[in-house]
């Protein structure tokens, strides 16, 4: 996309007090199509916009900073709301300041817009990824589910199902959800995405694999008035035509960062989508520039690329580039674990699970999904024998503790499930995090397509990191009796 077209697109925004979720597209070469501005993260030194999706409520946590949001304004998809409209997990953009702490603010605005809602066209157990009004949508351990699916997982959504997805956007245009929600019929469909394949004369044009049939909308903010090939829009309509086109009653043009201006502090949390060099790419759109000053964090400079999902800290310059301090390199979140609490010490934000030590920060996302329904949820709400789903990675490595990402309070239930790297094998048991995985003649084993293999194909197959999820239940603290054993694959 061209980044004149975006920063003016940002500036008409800014003068229409338009406060998107999603900001525009890449510039230079980048991959086709260009995925939406990601969401800067908490983090501002003074005046800025900051996005990331919330951990918890109080007023509202957003990447590790809590907000004040006594004097704010609340959007959600355009339309006044409250913060308790909101639910951890979704995608918000923060306009405000921080405190000298650099953990409290103070927000203006808040605003949410799903990445896309509408029907499921289609669903991939194996490949954990559905597909949502033509755009193709990716599940991992950082997607929360509402809890009014059932179960609350990609198992639990159906195809024909009304959803709406919150996440952050790959260099092929994928959405990674931060939250999957289930919608009720007669809800307007919305989705964001880069133009292509524009045809002024049947006034048409597609947002991946989704046709856009423009000729009974409004457009909105448009330069000339007139859409143009490249530009990031969202398109809203009621209905699908006979070929499956969505129907737009509204087009409206979203810029890169709107409410930012020259000089403002932006922390941006996202995948790269763009890759020239490590002084030169796009973070989901945003350029980003590097210089001998710029820090990194969790790697080198020579591991950044395509895909890779970083944290840039840094101030926008008048050309709309953020001129980068930091890059902090985030590595994937690839444990799981579900099971009755151990231990709880809220005083040192930790617990324990299956015998496996698991550590909360500002970062940790919370919810109880219980009968209980705390909002907001703290570790002094929780007590031995609750029954938790943790998800996150092992930090640091080698230490047999989960740095939890996620952390979320379900009802009783006596299924046990550990996911992880494999540390040792002893057919026919594996140990993962310091737990011992028992299988026998009953356990079912599955290849990383979803099907079922031998125990000795399974036992021929895994190596010490193999990543591997076993359901079961309990046999003591650190053991599990498998009743299923299967491959998993990073996403």
């Amino acid at each position: 996309m061209n980044l004149k077209k975006l920063l003016l697109g940002a500036a008409v925004a800014s003068l229409l007090a338009l406060f998107a979720g999603c900001g525009g597209g890449g510039s230079g070469d980048s991959v086709a199509p260009p995925p939406p501005a990601p969401p800067p993260t908490g983090g501002i030194g003074r005046n800025g916009v900051a996005v990331g999706p919330i951990t918890t409520f109080g007023s509202i946590v957003v990447n590790g900073v809590r907000y004040e949001t006594n004097s704010a304004t609340f959007l959600l998809d355009g339309v006044a709301g409250t913060e308790d409209d909101l639910k951890v997990g979704q995608i918000v953009s923060v306009k405000g300041t921080i405190n000298d702490d650099g953990t409290t603010g103070t927000a203006d605005e808040v605003n949410f817009d799903d990445s896309v809602k509408g029907p499921v066209e289609s669903i991939d157990l194996a490949l954990k990824q559905l597909v949502v009004l033509g755009q193709t949508v990716l599940v991992s351990l950082d997607t929360s589910f509402d809890d009014s699916f059932s179960p609350a997982s990609l198992d639990g959504v159906s195809v024909g199902q009304i959803v709406e997805v919150s996440g952050q956007f790959d260099a092929n245009g994928n959405i990674v959800a931060t939250r999957i929600e289930p919608k009720p019929a007669g809800t307007e469909f919305e989705v964001h995405g880069t133009v292509t394949g524009l045809n002024t004369t049947a006034q048409t044009f597609s947002l991946n694999a989704l046709v856009v049939d423009y000729s009974s909308a409004t457009l909105d903010n448009f330069v000339g008035g007139q859409i143009a090939e490249g530009d990031f829009v969202e398109a809203k309509g009621m209905s699908l035509g006979a070929s499956g086109e969505l129907l737009a009653t509204k087009v409206e043009l979203e810029g890169l960062l709107p409410g930012a201006v020259d000089g403002d502090r932006i922390e941006v949390e996202g995948f790269i989508t763009r890759f020239v060099s490590a002084q030169d790419f796009d973070v989901g759109g945003i350029p980003v520039t590097t210089t001998g000053s710029t820090t990194y964090e969790g790697g080198v400079a020579a591991d950044l690329g395509l895909n890779i999902k970083v944290e840039v800290e840094g101030d926008l310059n008048a050309s709309g580039v953020i001129v980068a301090t930091k890059v902090d390199i985030r590595r994937s979140k690839a444990v799981r674990v579900v099971a009755d609490a151990d231990s709880i010490d809220a005083t040192n934000n930790s617990l324990v699970v299956l015998g496996i030590p698991v550590t909360v920060d500002v970062l940790t996302r919370l919810e109880d999904k219980s009968n209980a329904d705390v909002d907001p949820l703290t570790l002094n709400d929780l007590n031995v024998g609750d029954y938790l789903e943790v998800r996150g990675s092992e930090f640091p490595a080698g230490s047999g503790t989960i740095l939890a990402t996620i952390l979320e309070r379900e009802d009783a239930d006596s299924r046990v499930e550990l996911q992880g790297f494999v540390d040792t094998i002893s057919d026919p048991s594996i140990t993962i995090l310091g737990v011992t995985i028992d299988t026998n003649g009953s356990t079912v084993f599955r290849d990383i397509n979803d099907n079922v293999i031998s125990s000795a194909d399974f036992f021929n197959q895994v190596t010490t990191n193999s990543l591997v999820k076993a359901t079961g239940s309990e046999a003591s603290d650190t053991v599990i009796t498998a009743t299923e054993v299967e491959f998993e694959f990073e996403i």
